[in-house]
């Protein structure tokens, strides 16, 4: 899976941009400011349907423009686009049709995001983590994303009936249907952290050589216990507080070296590395079980990692087959390895660089 053909008009400061990018590395360079990471943010809402870098969405749109509109085109031949005027929501179109779900577009061009926020999934709390985890799920299970809906949809069910008069009665009645969605869900969350843990065997000693990582699934509620038992046990403090306390919402990944957290026994530095091994191993556990790769844009390189670590981490890209996207100031930033192509942007102006 890759990008083979991309058009940007009216995005950031962006005014028009048609890119024929490589099927492996590319690099994105120019000054601060220039619009390099607004290259890297339309692709990601080109499958996403959203930006990385704001919730909202009329921020995107080129000033004084009324819309934005983004276009693609995949190896395979499909053709992903979005419009998105000031007022109003998303255009979708796959080939032309518009799709029943938006998941649709992730699901044609899975992605991975590397930048300095994105080491918010070791520091920050376990809802990035959660995320990580369903990343794997949905593309890796195909029932994953209709057994996760309709656990989100009856737990926020439960959590509404909670805050009403005479709850208990109506919520039993309610609990076998959220546990037995709650505890298919956990399945197949467990099913890809194991998963990980295999990829993640041959990436960690390069990243991180003599370092004992170990990766656990916490699915967020006693593992001895059933969670149509656990539900009805704890329902009289659920009311109490309004909200469902434990469930598969509460899950998270745990990342220990020996018997600490990775974020207590790391270095930043570490810590980096550990989000990169975690993004590759994700990479390629999808190209394991689905034989298609993931599509990885890297944000600001230079600025987050040295010059050893850099090399590591572009090599290591590069031996995924995938294609990859990154972004710097200086092309000689990042001269260690082979480009497939380099583009220069400048003041929104995209222009392909040949040697």
């Amino acid at each position: 899976m890759a990008l083979s053909q991309l058009q940007i008009r009216h995005f950031r400061n962006i005014e028009t941009a048609s890119l024929t990018p490589a099927g492996g590395l590319n690099l994105i360079y120019g000054a601060n400011g220039s619009g390099k990471t607004s290259v890297l943010e339309a692709i990601w809402y080109l499958s996403l349907g959203r930006s990385f870098r704001t919730h909202l969405a009329p921020r995107v749109i080129q000033h004084e423009q009324p819309q934005f509109t983004l276009f693609g085109r995949l190896e395979q031949g499909d053709r992903l686009g979005i419009q998105r005027p000031r007022e109003g929501d998303n255009d979708v179109r796959i080939n032309g049709e518009r799709p029943r779900r938006l998941a649709e577009l992730a699901a044609r061009m899975p992605l991975q995001l590397i930048s300095p926020e994105s080491f918010s999934l070791l520091l920050d709390g376990p809802k990035a983590r959660r995320e990580f985890i369903d990343w794997g799920a949905f593309h890796t299970d195909p029932q994953f994303l209709g057994v996760w809906s309709r656990y989100r949809r009856l737990l926020k069910q439960r959590n509404q009936l909670l805050r009403q008069p005479g709850a208990a009665r109506q919520i039993s009645v309610w609990d076998t249907q959220t546990a037995h969605y709650g505890e298919w869900l956990t399945r197949l969350r467990s099913n890809w952290v194991n998963s990980l843990n295999g990829a993640l065997k041959g990436i960690m000693e390069p990243f991180l050589p003599d370092v004992p990582i170990r990766v656990s699934f916490s699915q967020g509620w006693d593992v001895k216990t059933p969670l149509e038992q656990l539900l009805s046990h704890n329902l009289e403090r659920d009311i109490q507080l309004g909200y469902t306390v434990s469930g598969p919402h509460k899950a998270d990944l745990r990342l220990r070296v020996n018997k600490l957290p990775a974020q207590d026994a790391l270095s930043r530095g570490q810590l980096k590395l550990l989000v990169c091994a975690l993004k590759i191993a994700q990479g390629r556990v999808l190209s394991q079980q689905q034989q298609r790769g993931c599509l990885y844009l890297v944000d600001d390189l230079a600025s987050e990692l040295d010059h050893g670590r850099r090399t590591l981490l572009l090599e290591q890209l590069q031996h995924t087959g995938s294609q990859v996207f990154v972004t710097a100031i200086e092309p000689e930033q990042l001269a260690m390895v082979p480009w497939g192509r380099k583009f220069h942007v400048e003041h929104g102006r995209i222009t392909e660089q040949t040697d």
